[in-house]
């Protein structure tokens, strides 16, 4: 093996290695969710008070969403015809608070034209929902966005559309449309034509056919290409695992082809390995699942531990660094409603900001906001709590900027800490001091375990720190030929970091920095 500058040749291709992944946006981005009807007040309310006509409801931004009923002529549930008015324009007046966060990437949910206040049920993909903006509306938001160095992905719900769209409306009535074989029709389907599980809102499409592929991503003026000529960097596309491996290659390729290095990810809760192989990233509800039930006691934190690594291993870090931490979205219960012990969510937040990936913050959650299942995890942003001593913003902020601080934690490799009673792991680098070692203890009292870390770039008597405690406190351990004593309170994590002894101006790792 031959030296090159103070490093193996081994060591150099590794340090390039890591240096791709930092030049690549997409590998351990902060993502902010937001749901532009929600998130902030328009200014312009009154001018478009027409655009909700009943059985639409605008609601005033201090109420609260309730489960609705069911509206058999609209066939919807009455919740999803409520409205709090937010709008591109709206959205681009409150950046601040998503690049002041720490935010690398703004995700949005549908806003492509509608009936619904989700948008999942899309009657035209290429035109903007007049409640939000137009077109020219978004691509101000993106140029807003590129300015403030964050990037934009959007929503695509390529599945299926809605009910009341022009397209499946002449499809259905009209057995000479030009549209027929882009759903799947007939009297073996309730209601005329086959829908997303069960949801008469909510017709499939047919990707089969090639005009619909063309549409939605194929066509150099398609959906996916258009938006992302727009300003969008990625799309996060509704149930994933619904559209199969063969068109995702397809809609990966285009969007690629399209514009280098954005982004696909994708809705899958499957296990992700193989979906992996078709698309950059998943939303990974596997690891969510993991974590969730270490902190409820379910499964031991050896055995998340075991899972964990078995997951990265199969799944490869290199898409994992770029799929979502999912830990609440607008499908989910609000992390706070999830999990109201503090100390219990505080250790979940933790990992969620640790492990392999790119954590996902749903609007609100950063600063407390609660909300159980759809549609109270859908209340308008609470901008009374966005201050500077409220201590669910001061805690996530300071998890965003130790992970912007220190490189490990957004593009480390993943190595298992060898423990008993913790779930412990490794984020590591080509260098020996940037290692990250993470301790959680979700057991409720505190417990003392001797860890073995199998890096052999971490010298002997090199004390060790936590970064979630005071700055120059007491170090949480010493290495002793690579192993550690350490204690963990209750329901903690502890985040450690090796600092260089003080030996007079002498370091140990001066030839394997």
């Amino acid at each position: 093996m031959t030296w090159r500058s103070g490093k193996t040749v081994d060591q150099a291709a590794s340090a390039e290695t890591f240096a791709q992944r930092e030049r690549d946006w997409r590998n351990g981005a902060i993502v902010y969710q937001v749901l532009v009807d929600r998130f902030a007040p328009s200014v312009r309310l009154d001018a478009k008070r027409d655009l909700y006509p009943p059985p639409k409801v605008l609601r005033d931004w201090s109420e609260v969403p309730h489960p609705g009923t069911y509206l058999a002529d609209a066939q919807l549930n009455s919740q999803e015809l409520e409205f709090w008015g937010g709008d591109l324009a709206s959205l681009s007046r409150r950046l601040d608070h998503v690049q002041h966060l720490g935010a690398d990437v703004l995700y949005l949910n549908p806003i492509h034209l509608a009936y619904t206040n989700h948008k999942y049920d899309a009657l035209d993909f290429q035109m903007v929902s007049p409640e939000f903006g137009d077109r020219q509306d978004f691509r101000g938001l993106a140029r807003e966005v590129h300015d403030r160095g964050m990037r934009l992905v959007l929503d695509g719900v390529f599945n299926h559309m809605g009910r009341n769209a022009p397209i499946f409306q002449d499809a259905l009535k009209n057995p000479a449309s030009v549209w027929r074989d882009w759903f799947a029709l007939g009297p073996q389907y309730a209601g005329g034509a086959r829908v997303w599980t069960g949801y008469h809102n909510l017709p499939e499409l047919n990707l089969e056919h090639p005009a619909v592929r063309d549409h939605l991503y194929a066509d150099p003026e398609s959906v996916v290409r258009s938006y992302l000529r727009d300003g969008a960097d990625g799309w996060r596309l509704d149930t994933a695992f619904e559209l199969g491996h063969a068109y995702l290659r397809d809609l990966t390729r285009a969007a690629h082809e399209e514009k280098p290095g954005s982004l696909i990810v994708g809705e899958i809760n499957n296990y992700p390995d193989a979906w992996l192989q078709s698309i950059d990233a998943v939303m990974n509800f596997t690891l969510r699942h993991l974590v969730l039930d270490m902190a409820a006691g379910v499964i031991s934190a050896a055995t998340a531990g075991r899972r964990i690594d078995r997951l990265v291993r199969d799944a490869g870090i290199e898409p994992l660094l770029k799929s979502w931490v999912v830990i609440d979205n607008h499908d989910i219960p609000r992390i706070a409603t999830q999990l109201p012990r503090l100390s219990r969510r505080r250790l979940v937040q933790a990992l969620q900001f640790t492990l392999p990936g790119a954590p996902n913050i749903y609007y609100g959650s950063e600063v407390g906001m609660v909300g159980g299942a759809d549609p109270e995890n859908r209340a308008p942003m609470r901008w009374d709590l966005v201050h500077a001593d409220n201590p669910e913003l001061v805690w996530i902020k300071g998890l965003i900027g130790m992970r912007k601080q220190h490189r490990a934690l957004r593009i480390g490799e993943f190595r298992l800490v060898e423990s008993d009673r913790f779930l412990a792991f490794e984020r590591y680098t080509e260098r020996a001091l940037e290692t990250v070692v993470v301790v959680a203890n979700p057991s409720g009292a505190a417990l003392t375990d001797r860890v073995l870390i199998a890096n052999a770039g971490l010298m002997d008597g090199t004390p060790m720190v936590d970064l979630l405690s005071p700055v120059n406190g007491p170090p949480a351990g010493t290495v002793d030929a690579a192993c550690l004593t350490v204690t963990v309170p209750a329901e903690t994590v502890m985040v450690l970091m090796p600092r260089e002894q003080a030996l007079g101006g002498y370091s140990r790792y001066k030839r394997i920095l």
